[in-house]
């Protein structure tokens, strides 16, 4: 009887990978440990939930008024630091903890318009309803299945054994780089697939309506930062400039980092189309399980990331609040030790070397590496595993 592979060893020489049997049962099994899970803390939401998006939002709002307000005494160099590190967190709660969570629909419970999914607009040049497209469905919907998932290589990297080489990958970590220092302008681009523009596979008209929005939103963003406050402090205008521009720069190191920690560490897999036809609840559990990763951390560095170091419950439950990971994260890694899965996780230096030494492994040919997947997980019929 043939046996239905999760998820395969790419065509290296190393053959001693370990391997997971799950039956399919097992696999069901799984999936109502999870979805019972999942219903436990949607019971549960209410009042602790909504006053928890509102005390960020204070907290959110006052960081970023006191970082304006000191920028009109940036001619001091502490004043000027502060005011970047109080716009740089006010900029980063925005967009990970408030406005990715948001629109995710997390909130979407409360009937509040402020903080509906459909209509939320953060900090950021992408615009929301692009984002929620590329992000939302293509990304959470096809999780790490190559060709589907635009977010392995965000159409730039080469992210994974199987996306075949060519000299022009020897630059991934140079690509990497740029595209940590410009972040918020290539999740901007996503949407446009632009690799797919220039090979002639989308034209002009596939595309207008896209360039059209992301021009109207990036215009108010660099009005916003590099024009209209500036020139609100006056002779400040360079100083407030350089602490705007610095402010953005931080966001992007940092949410790149968080993002990249959550999804490409050493041992998170990709899957193909083949693997994921008629996929079950359970199996759609099982890739979400196997294809991210989590970062240790404090409650306020869990905050600060949007919980997205809490990756693995994230794609597990993408629009439940990401503030009720923390305690779900327990019961998630319980259930990965019940069926023998791996739970990726570990503090923000191990995952940060091993996510940049994975993009420098995958700029060389595969014969010049190895393989850093440590667990092949394959899921037979309950006869087969008998």
């Amino acid at each position: 009887m043939s046996i239905n592979t999760l998820e395969k060893p790419a065509a290296t020489d190393d053959t001693d990978i370990p391997r997971l049997i799950l039956t399919e049962e097992q696999v069901e099994a799984l999936g109502r440990d999870l979805d019972a899970l999942r219903a436990r803390i949607v019971a549960d939401l209410g009042d602790k939930d909504r006053e928890y998006l509102y005390r960020i939002v204070r907290i959110q709002r006052g960081l970023e008024i006191s970082g304006r307000a000191l920028m009109y005494l940036g001619f001091l160099p502490p004043v000027w630091i502060a005011a970047v590190g109080a716009l740089s967190a006010s900029k980063i709660l925005d967009n990970m903890e408030i406005g990715h969570n948001v629109m995710h629909g997390q909130y979407d419970w409360m009937r509040e318009a402020g903080y509906n999914s459909r209509d939320f607009e953060w900090d950021t040049v992408c615009p929301a309803d692009q984002w929620r497209h590329s992000h939302n469905y293509l990304h959470h919907t096809f999780t790490n299945i190559l060709g589907e998932d635009r977010d392995i290589g965000y159409g730039i990297l080469r992210m994974d054994r199987d996306q075949n080489w060519h000299p022009y990958y020897l630059g991934n970590v140079a690509y990497a780089t740029a595209l940590m220092v410009l972040f918020e302008w290539g999740v901007m681009l996503h949407d446009l697939e632009i690799e797919n523009v220039v090979a002639g596979k989308r034209r002009w008209h596939d595309v207008r309506g896209l360039v059209g929005g992301m021009w109207r939103k990036a215009r108010k963003q660099v009005l916003k930062d590099y024009i209209i406050f500036p020139a609100l402090t006056g002779p400040l205008f360079l100083s407030t400039l350089a602490g705007n521009a610095a402010a953005n720069l931080v966001r992007n190191l940092w949410t790149y980092s968080i993002i990249f920690c959550g999804h490409f560490p050493s041992g998170t897999q990709t899957f193909t189309k083949e693997e994921c036809e008629n996929e079950t609840r359970g199996r759609w559990y099982l890739r979400q399980m196997l294809g991210s990763a989590n970062i240790d951390g404090s409650p306020l560095f869990h905050i600060m990331s949007g919980n997205l170091s809490h990756q693995i419950e994230h794609h597990l439950f993408p629009d439940l609040p990401a503030s009720r990971y923390p305690e779900m994260a327990p019961e998630v890694r319980e259930i990965c030790e019940r069926y023998g899965l791996p739970y990726n996780t570990g503090p923000l230096h191990k995952q940060l070397l091993s996510t940049w030494t994975k993009i420098a492994k995958l700029s060389l040919p595969n014969s010049w590496t190895k393989d850093d997947v440590d667990l092949v997980v394959e899921v037979v019929p309950v006869a087969a595993a008998s």
